[in-house]
């Protein structure tokens, strides 16, 4: 009988297996529309973008070790970086979750009590056919009933030890557990994008300031240079004042401007303690933890003359954002069907296995088995609007999620031409500021022998100079302005071509990411 009934139980389980299928919409990758060429920039640029696969350790292209040993530093060390590799390992647990709905759940258990049946209780229906003693109804040879024991004093109490297993498993016949783990799958895979975009921008950031850092520090020095000039003017009309060759009025002028000068210190010397203590941040380190490694001044890293950009066809595969936003979509996709799932009915397949007696002895006699299997189905027949709510939540999700798909290409588009456009205009005016330096600088040497000629008045030599400094000032920020425009255009590439994660704890999530 009991071969006959297993054989039953496999056969319907094989019919609903046969049976089912996944409800709701399939998910379909989306064709992310790509243009024809990248910002089309100067023609006679000195550094030009090329289309031709990038570096993923696009930093090494600045040449600079400093930049390259810092760039090592905060990919190890980065607290972002690293709590974004534990929301990555939750994310694969998550999906082991959804995962094992597939599976059937089986449990063993074991108990023992000491009981007692109420002689007026329902028991007392059902009688017994003779009266016993206390120690027939205890071993089991007589049923609890009215009569079992004579008087008032109730039932005897009694031992009731059992163990055994039961095991239970969901059939999924339109696909809601698969559903769960399809979303979860692409839950996982849309944290690791994420991961991702949090080291492409890491590690632009930490480029762009370091290399903000190193035009500071030019400025800091264009001001110094300046002011040992304006010591010298404060010297030179100090010693024609008294020689008789001019007036008071040169000699105050010329102080003031070495104070004005001087006064532009404290503000650089701001910026740079600012700027090394972000790197620090960056690097998970103290505020000035950096100071030994970064205080040196050292010159703007350049750019080379051939930048490597790849094709404009493979933005996708290179952008995390537009990655993880697809992923996204993907989940609110899979979570419709889960949706759509819960309008069929369900249907459980379960089963039991027990030993129960009133004695220890008697748990080791197959006769104290006791067994119950068998399907259950429920359907949902009234939930007050909650299905349907849920299932336009999703669709609504869904649309939601294409949207900000859409959204993403077009920002990432607009975030690479406007990187190629100031690209551009970074080294035109670059360009403009040498040639508008090197006629100051001709300029303050002829004013200042003039002056001393006595052929002009020394505020012609105070507004070069000025103009002079402002204009090596420019010179540094366009410098800067060019190197950091680099930064900005491979944070908005995606990086390099490959996915790479340069952190202990992030690959080790990865690669369960991928095992899992």
């Amino acid at each position: 009988m009991t071969t006959l009934l297993n054989r039953r139980t496999l056969a319907l389980a094989s019919m609903l297996l046969l049976g089912a299928c996944t409800v709701g919409p399939d998910y379909h990758k989306s064709d992310v529309a790509s243009a024809s060429h990248w910002h089309r920039g100067l023609a006679d640029a000195e550094s030009r973008p090329v289309e031709s696969p990038a570096d993923p350790q696009w930093w090494t292209i600045y040449r600079d070790p400093v930049l390259t040993a810092l760039e090592r530093q905060v990919a190890s060390a980065n607290l972002d970086l690293r709590a974004s590799a534990y929301r990555l390992a939750e994310s694969i647990a998550e999906r082991r979750i959804a995962s094992a709905a597939q599976f059937p759940h089986v449990e063993g258990n074991a108990s023992y009590a000491r009981e007692r049946a109420s002689t007026n209780g329902i028991l007392g229906l059902l009688g017994t056919l003779e009266r016993a003693g206390a120690g027939d109804v205890a071993s089991g040879a007589q049923g609890f009933g009215p009569v079992a024991v004579p008087g008032t004093v109730g039932n005897p109490s009694f031992n009731l030890p059992q163990y055994g297993m039961s095991a239970s498993w969901e059939v999924d016949l339109w696909g809601h557990v698969r559903r769960q783990v399809e979303a979860a799958n692409a839950a996982v895979r849309a944290t690791q994008d994420m991961q991702r975009d949090v080291l492409v921008s890491l590690m632009a950031e930490t480029a762009q300031d370091y290399l903000d850092l190193r035009g500071v520090q030019a400025q800091i020095a264009i001001v110094n240079r300046n002011i040992d000039i304006a010591r010298h003017s404060v010297s030179l009309t100090s010693l024609r004042f008294a020689q008789g060759a001019s007036t008071q009025l040169d000699v105050a002028d010329s102080r003031g401007q070495l104070s004005e000068f001087q006064s532009r210190l404290p503000i650089l010397r701001s910026q740079e303690v600012h700027l090394i203590n972000a790197l620090s941040f960056l690097a998970a380190r103290e505020p000035g933890a950096l100071r030994a490694q970064l205080g040196t001044p050292a010159p703007i890293p350049p750019v080379p003359d051939a930048v490597p950009v790849g094709l404009p066809s493979e933005l996708a595969e290179r952008r995390p954002d537009i990655r993880m936003a697809e992923e996204q979509l993907h989940v609110a996709t899979a979570s419709i069907g889960v949706a759509v799932a819960d309008f069929f009915p369900r249907v459980t397949l379960s089963g039991s296995l027990d030993v129960q007696a009133l004695q220890f002895s008697g748990l080791g006699s197959w006769a104290s088995r006791q067994y119950g299997f068998g399907p259950t189905m429920t359907l949902p027949l009234f939930e007050g609007g909650r299905l349907t709510g849920q299932l336009r939540l999703r669709r609504a999700q869904q649309k939601e999620a294409a949207i900000n798909l859409q959204r993403t290409i077009l920002k990432a588009w607009q975030e690479i031409d406007d990187a190629m456009a100031d690209f551009s205009a970074a080294q035109q005016q670059r360009d403009r500021l040498k040639e508008t330096v090197a006629q100051n600088e001709t300029a303050v040497r002829l004013a200042q022998q003039q002056y001393v000629q006595g052929a002009s008045d020394f505020l012609n030599v105070l507004t070069l100079q000025n103009a002079l400094l402002a204009s090596q000032n420019q010179l540094v920020q366009a410098t800067t302005a060019v190197s950091v425009s680099v930064a900005r255009l491979y944070r908005a590439l995606g990086g390099g071509w490959e996915v790479r994660y340069p952190v202990a704890t992030a690959r080790r999530a990865g690669q369960g990411a991928r095992q899992g």
